[in-house]
């Protein structure tokens, strides 16, 4: 991550493969940090943007942005100080480019006899 941007909620990645990133790139309506390599592209998103949610294959969903490729580079900066890309719109675009429903967790409040 780079030094200037300040990561306060925490980092974790969505790589998606190069061949479908350079169109969501220029489709999403704002976007953070994003390093790619050949084949992997990755969104820097808040920590825990996998909770309730289930991203589709071919995404990876990398907690603590630890991706598997060294070799990946900054190539996007975001144009504000954040460096992160909003996950909902990130994993709606996701879903859309594979062809797959979004799958939404179903949250079950607590009666108030377990509260």
């Amino acid at each position: 991550m780079p030094a200037e941007l300040s990561a306060s909620l925490g980092c974790d990645a969505v790589g998606i493969p190069a061949r479908h990133a350079a169109r969501m790139l220029t489709r999403l309506p704002h976007t953070g940090c994003v390093f790619s390599d050949t084949d992997w592209w990755w969104w820097i998103v808040p920590e825990g943007s996998d909770l309730e949610l289930t991203w589709p294959l071919p995404s990876y969903y990398s907690r603590g942005a630890r991706v598997p490729t060294p070799s990946a580079r900054l190539i996007h900066w975001p144009v504000d100080a954040s460096p992160y890309t909003p996950p909902i719109p990130l994993y709606l675009m996701v879903c859309q480019i594979t062809g797959i429903a979004p799958a939404w967790s179903r949250y079950e409040p607590r009666s108030a006899q377990e509260v």
